[in-house]
């Protein structure tokens, strides 16, 4: 029986905004549904999907247009269109000043990595957002029109952000960390009006000259017309470049330009391991719609909650945290590196903040077990409420080390999404229990399932995770797809009208999943399946080893199973034929004899995305014979040279 980590309080249920949405549904449909009954909730928002959306648009008050009480028109997910005739502004939704928010309430706190903070509050971020718009509108940039960015998780960030939306424009943004190449191969494709950029940024305590890349950048995209630069300057990426202070010297009143419900908002791009990154597009109105009903319904935040989630503006998780205006909560954005001068460096922002809802990746969790941090002890937290991660699989142990660290009574929200949709689609909920090891379920909207083989939706064994319904964050397009083929055929190809999502999850009797890794990374060894995620969650307890990386690697046309490879990074005293016994002995017996690894080879790094994410399946690739180039984008690597012990592997 799977241990129950966390359960809803029956005392504070009513008093949640889940609570308030179902007697506001009830009233609007007279549908009987109760708070403590999230199963019967979540089966009437996708069995009645476009009432579900439409009520959620009137309960946030969007005056979006809507037609015999229906906001979906289309046959099947690839077709759909959401309230077709409507318009709004993201931005506006953002920055709306309500009785809970006033202008005076404090809406901003930014956190530097040497201790630096600086907070806004709503007038103030307006008064921001305004001017920005104003310098914007003086070179030129209008309603379509790209804006690029190379800026930290910074106030520069979300002003120039808000504003560009205001202007019904279009946001992309990259980290400063990116590689040239790998900016320049993504904003190329976007044919910017307008770059905002840092020539410097702070990391562990280290300040970066990034002033050769920005100039590159600047003659390299023929369409900008300006280049902002913000914080710190060492040089100037040109002579005809503008100062921030600048730039948002003149103030204009704000106005926001009203837009079609799927008219593009920002710009996210894929990880790029393979060819140009894919930019994947998402609307005003969708992206309104999917975060505030997350953030509000499912996390439960409001005015007074302080959100936090650690993240650079090259992860789809800034857009999320900066949604946390939709629901006039404070968001809290931290520059820097999360581990830097400990690891304890988070969580003291967490107390000294009084953050409710703190967001990390599974890794800097599963970082901060192995350094054997204690949250407890860095300050008082009496407003946290829940732990969220998301990124890669929570590990089970990571769910009682956080009930054990921080108390049973916060909820651990494991979640699970990415770029294509912009969201979390399994989610926790204040009216779900929490299994240890497991996402609570999916989201309101949301009809996720677990398929097997034959395209048969499966419950209590391992399938590929899709997607039956359409959501109103799911891409209004792909950059440059003009006939849409090549969205159809990245997410449709393989069951046919049916969103196929890329991960190998278990469906659960409860409601509840369990992703287990990619679904092209699995592990197939005799007949028996296993996910990546399984595999590291075993092997990477083992005393001395700091991370691995395993593949499991058929050659083409083979029968065969071919050979699995095992990449152990150690710590430095540790040995290593004592690794390579213990490995042995424990996947023997808690996954099984097949899955004990055939080859075992010790590596200085693990290849990663920017984004931090294991390359498992272009490393798969490398080993069956393809050409690097052909399988991944050096430029979309954390380090290049990671590489070199797969390749040379290929040569021997």
């Amino acid at each position: 029986m799977t241990t129950v980590v966390w359960s809803p309080d029956s005392s504070t249920l009513p008093q949640t905004a889940m609570a308030k949405f179902v007697e506001f549904v009830n009233k609007r449909h007279t549908l009987g549904l109760t708070v403590q009954d999230y199963g019967s909730l979540h089966r009437w928002s996708v069995q009645d999907v476009g009432r579900f959306w439409a009520g959620l648009a009137d309960h946030i008050g969007l005056n979006l247009t809507v037609e015999s009480d229906a906001a979906l028109e289309g046959e099947n997910l690839e077709s759909a269109r959401w309230f077709p005739g409507s318009r709004l502004n993201y931005a506006e939704v953002a920055l709306r000043e309500t009785r809970s928010r006033p202008a005076e309430a404090l809406v901003v706190i930014h956190v530097s990595e040497d201790g630096r903070r600086t907070t806004l509050t709503l007038a103030e971020l307006t008064d921001l957002v305004a001017r920005a718009r104003s310098g914007m509108r003086r070179i030129g940039v209008a309603k379509g029109d790209v804006v690029a960015a190379v800026l930290p998780n910074s106030i520069e960030a979300l002003v120039g952000f808000l504003a560009s939306a205001s202007l019904g424009a279009i946001w992309s943004a990259c980290s400063p960390d990116f590689g040239g190449q790998a900016i320049l191969d993504r904003f190329r494709q976007l044919k910017p009006t307008l770059l905002i950029a840092v020539n410097s940024y702070s990391y562990g305590g280290k300040l970066f000259d990034i002033s050769s890349t920005v100039a590159t950048l600047v003659g390299s995209l023929p369409t900008l017309r300006d280049a902002v630069v913000a914080g710190p300057e060492m040089t100037s990426p040109s002579r005809h470049s503008t100062r921030w202070d600048e730039f948002v010297s003149e103030y204009e009143p704000l106005k926001f330009e009203q837009v079609d419900f799927s008219h593009p908002l920002w710009v996210l791009f894929s990880s790029g391991t393979t060819g140009l990154p894919k930019g994947i597009v998402h609307g005003h109105g969708g992206i309104v719609l999917e975060h505030w009903k997350n953030l509000r319904l499912h996390h439960d935040l409001g005015p007074t909650s302080r959100f936090f989630w650690f993240t650079t503006t090259g992860w789809m998780m800034w857009n999320y945290l900066v949604s946390g205006l939709l629901v006039e909560s404070t968001i809290i954005l931290f520059d820097g590196n999360p581990g830097w001068p400990d690891v304890n460096r988070l969580w003291q922002l967490a107390s000294d903040e009084q953050v409710e809802l703190f967001g990390v990746s599974a890794s800097f969790i599963h970082a901060s077990m192995k350094a054997g941090a204690r949250p407890s002890t860095v300050g008082a937290m009496p407003k946290l409420k829940s732990i969220g991660s998301t990124g890669s699989p929570l590990s089970p142990e990571a769910f009682g080390w956080i009930s054990e660290s921080l108390g049973t009574h916060i909820q651990v929200c494991s979640t699970s999404g990415g770029t294509d949709m912009c969201t979390a689609f399994l989610i926790s909920a204040p009216n779900l229990p929490v299994w240890k090891g497991e996402l609570s379920g999916a989201g309101l909207g949301v009809d996720a399932r677990s398929l097997n083989e034959n395209g048969q939706s499966v419950l209590e064994e391992v399938g590929e995770l899709v997607l039956i319904q359409a959501l109103p964050s799911m891409p209004v397009g792909l950059w440059g797809d003009i006939d849409g083929s090549r969205y159809r055929d990245t997410y449709f190809a393989f069951y046919p009208g049916i969103w196929r999502h890329g991960d190998w999850c278990t469906h659960t009797s409860r409601g509840s999943f369990v992703v287990v890794g990619r679904s092209d990374a699995t592990l197939n060894r005799g007949g028996i399946r296993s996910g990546t995620a399984d595999f590291y969650r075993v092997v990477e307890k083992i005393e001395g080893i700091v991370e691995t990386l395993v593949v499991d690697v058929v050659q083409p046309g083979s029968t065969d199973d071919g050979i699995m490879w095992l990449f152990v990074v150690k710590s430095d005293e540790a040995d290593e034929q004592e690794i390579i016994e213990q490995v042995r002995c424990v996947v023997k017996s808690k996954l099984s004899p097949r899955h004990v690894p055939d080859e075992v080879r010790f590596i200085s790094s693990i290849p990663k995305t920017l984004n931090g994410k294991k390359c498992e399946v272009p490393v798969k690739r490398i080993l069956q014979g393809a050409r690097p180039q052909e399988v991944i984008n050096i430029d979309s690597l954390q380090d290049a040279s990671a590489l070199d012990i797969f390749i040379q592997l290929t040569n021997n």
